[in-house]
């Protein structure tokens, strides 16, 4: 005699709560609840997946008991932490320099200048320039990706060196001493060290004709969830248009750089000083 194997035909229960269309509300849930910063009730959950509430409540106990949504005291649902640290180990696996390109594109359109994204080379004490995307204007600041620039005399340099631990900061300044490209170049021990106090106080640094005469620049920087530097943006162009516009470029800077570590899951670290006595800047 033949045996056959009869799949159960699952009852309208099972479909609900396994099937594709429980899957599509999950989502709607999550979307709707990442677009909502104060969270959101289960009646505008069910308005946004067009679901009745009854569909919901058992979805939003599976995903509450998971973690990945909560619940206050007023009945408002939230993404819950695992939810969160989900999405920050997915973004901290994207390339840096697919992150920061919008914020480069969003700071020359702000600003009219052009903006680059570097990081300390691996191999030595340079900064190095990973992407940049250059201004409209005629006369404008100009780099190549992939160019390497000294530390003590450029804005993403400085504030790499700002990122220095002390040790690193005490190698640093016993290797060959800086070199003097113009004038306004600063290569003392005690005006660098001023510098990078000023920097971590600040959180922006700047430079001003010290690598070519003409050419000005601010940098700010980028963190990881560890507090440690990812990169630094940059702001570059002709030391007259950046004098007239430093405030604005600043805040401009400053704004793209916390918002590009917001989505690198990043947070920036205590403010410490330098263990030398700094002395003063040299202008």
């Amino acid at each position: 005699m033949n045996t056959y194997l009869r799949t159960p035909k699952p009852d309208n229960a099972t479909v609900g709560r396994t099937g594709p269309q429980s899957v599509g509300r999950v989502f709607s849930i999550l979307e709707s609840l990442a677009g909502a910063r104060s969270g959101a009730t289960l009646t505008e959950l069910a308005l946004k997946a067009r679901a009745p509430k009854t569909s919901l409540v058992g979805l939003l106990a599976g995903l509450a008991a998971e973690g990945c949504v909560e619940r206050d005291g007023d009945g408002r649902y939230r993404l819950g932490p695992r939810f969160l640290s989900l999405a920050m180990q997915a973004v901290s696996g994207r390339d840096t320099i697919e992150l920061a390109r919008p914020f480069l594109a969003g700071l020359v359109e702000a600003t009219g200048e052009t903006a680059v994204l570097g990081v300390l080379a691996p191999d030595a004490d340079l900064a190095i320039y990973l992407d940049r995307i250059e201004s409209a204007n005629p006369i404008r600041y100009a780099v190549t990706i992939g160019e390497r620039r000294e530390l003590h005399c450029t804005a993403i340099g400085k504030m790499l060196l700002a990122h220095f631990d002390d040790d690193h900061l005490a190698r640093y300044f016993k290797a060959a001493p800086p070199k003097r490209f113009t004038a306004s170049t600063v290569t003392s021990r005690a005006g660098l060290l001023a510098e990078i106090s000023a920097i971590r106080r600040d959180g922006i640094a700047r430079t001003s004709d010290e690598r070519v005469i003409g050419a000005s620049g601010i940098a700010a920087p980028v963190y990881g969830p560890d507090g440690s530097l990812v990169a630094a943006l940059l702001i570059a162009g002709p030391s007259e248009r950046m004098r007239t516009n430093a405030r604005r470029n600043e805040a401009v800077l400053l704004r793209a750089a916390a918002e590009c570590t917001a989505l690198h899951g990043g947070r920036p670290p205590a403010t410490r000083e330098p263990k030398e006595k700094s002395g003063r800047t040299r202008k």
